[in-house]
């Protein structure tokens, strides 16, 4: 058993949190009565603001709860377990995508065209980041995937598709809560088991985008490809800011006020979007997206912006052949 730091080598501060705690805490044999058992379950239900959290985050909560119970009983502080009378189920909520986010194949190379406009030629704002936003549109990668995405584990070939194993994200957490200070940790894939890996197929569109990155700015220390001026990893003020200016650039003004494309992470959500409309079998899109077939069709079965006027052209079409 790892032995206890000694409080009385604490912090004067941490030490008065420590004594508020105890005194402010209720009597572990309080969480035997059902009502109170059962109060505690549905606050482990909610966010912070009040509104019910997602079905995952219940669930990581609750876990986490059942571990510190078994732990009090196991050092018999709790003469029973408290969560056998109480039947208590995590409430699902469907987190769908707003279909107004996604965005169409010429309103996403539009948007790229304007992000490598953004800035002056001396810092390159805009071109160093048009290929970090085209591999969260073409290969529906997530933001912090694709920041950590690094030229070995690529393959860009002169003609035709390409690929990259991803098996690594760079997560914007805060200085405070990463083991070497710096504002973005080094994790494993989202859902996927430490040490774990998935392939996404990477189109010749983004293939060349990718490349013509690595000519005109090299990759970074580490073999990065997206990267600051200084070397480090790209900043989500960064790009995010980068992207805004250039939706202003490339949307007329009812679309700019519209939540279509409004964050960058919306490209991620136009890639499997896309490639449902356009008839890939969606256990294969669930591969890409690094999701389950579940959440997938909950969340990312959208049509394409302008799509629903397709469909309707070519239902006339057929009802004026029988026409």
């Amino acid at each position: 058993m790892i032995p206890r730091p000694d409080a009385r080598a604490a912090p004067m501060e941490v030490r008065l949190a420590l004594d508020w705690v105890a005194r402010a805490s209720r009597p572990l044999d309080d969480l035997l009565d059902p009502a109170v058992m059962r109060g505690l379950l549905q606050a482990l239900r909610l966010k912070r603001d009040g509104t019910v959290a997602a079905a995952e985050t219940q669930r990581r909560k609750r876990m986490t709860f059942v571990n510190a119970v078994r732990y009090a009983i196991e050092l018999g502080r709790l003469r029973a377990d408290p969560l056998v009378v109480v039947s208590w189920r995590i409430t699902e909520t469907v987190q769908q995508v707003d279909p107004r986010v996604v965005v169409n194949p010429v309103q996403a190379r539009n948007l790229l065209c304007a992000v490598s406009c953004i800035g002056g030629h001396r810092r390159a704002r805009g071109p160093r980041v048009v290929g970090l936003f085209a591999g969260m549109y073409y290969a529906g990668l997530r933001p912090a995937e694709t920041v950590a995405v690094t030229l070995p584990d690529c393959e860009l070939p002169t003609a035709g598709w390409g690929s990259v194993v991803l098996h690594a994200t760079r997560p914007s957490v805060g200085k405070k809560w990463t083991d070497d200070g710096r504002n973005h940790d080094l994790r494993g894939l989202k859902g996927r088991p430490p040490g774990g890996a998935r392939t996404v197929p990477l189109p010749p569109e983004l293939v060349s985008l990718w490349r013509e990155s690595v000519d005109t700015f090299g990759t970074a220390g580490d073999g990065r490809l997206f990267f600051n001026e200084k070397g480090g990893i790209v900043g989500s003020t960064t790009y995010d800011r980068a992207w805004h200016e250039a939706r202003e650039l490339a949307l007329p003004p009812g679309l700019v006020a519209s939540p279509l494309a409004n964050r960058p992470n919306d490209l991620r959500h136009s890639a499997p979007s896309t490639w449902l409309n356009a008839g890939v079998d969606p256990t294969e899109v669930a591969e890409r997206a690094g999701n389950s077939v579940e959440v997938l069709m909950t969340r990312y079965a959208k049509c394409l912006y302008g799509r629903q006027a397709l469909a309707n052209r070519r239902i006339d079409a057929l009802l004026g052949e029988y026409g």
